[in-house]
């Protein structure tokens, strides 16, 4: 069976989109070959991404953020950026795919205690694994006409 490409993308390729990865790679994984990129690498995967997402038993720990560029030239299914900054700044495509946008606040950017920081990670996984995967599950069964925003 031929699986499908999708690109996960945001700005730093820390966190959201590394989740987003980790999730499509364990849950539709048997029909997806997901990865995840930014359009400006912040060197490092965050650490309560890498947390947030062993309690769930999908390790990140060997991830590494990637630029765009260390896709150049791969064709993806569908492109999907999970932040605002990105689905703005995201050049054009020129691999084919369709494009779609669901964004995500950065869980990065919560304040607070670290249990409070950490829930904001959590928060952001779910939300990704009840958004994001029924879509890619969608394109699986030949559904494709979907409206992400």
């Amino acid at each position: 069976m031929h699986k499908r490409r999708v690109l996960f993308l945001c700005t730093g390729n820390s966190a959201r989109s590394q989740m987003a990865e980790g999730l499509a790679n364990h849950i539709v994984g048997n029909a997806w070959e997901a990865y995840s990129a930014g359009t400006q690498p912040s060197g490092y995967v965050h650490p309560l991404a890498i947390e947030a997402m062993s309690e769930i038993c999908i390790d990140l720990f060997s991830h590494r953020s990637k630029s765009l560029e260390c896709f150049h030239g791969m064709d993806f299914d569908v492109i999907v950026t999970v932040c605002d900054n990105a689905a703005k700044t995201c050049p054009v495509w020129l691999g084919g795919g369709q494009v779609i946008h669901i964004g995500f606040p950065d869980p990065a950017a919560a304040e607070g205690s670290l249990a409070n920081r950490l829930d904001a990670f959590r928060a952001v996984r779910n939300d990704i694994r009840a958004r994001v995967i029924p879509i890619l599950e969608e394109f699986t069964s030949g559904d494709t006409g979907t409206s992400a925003a």
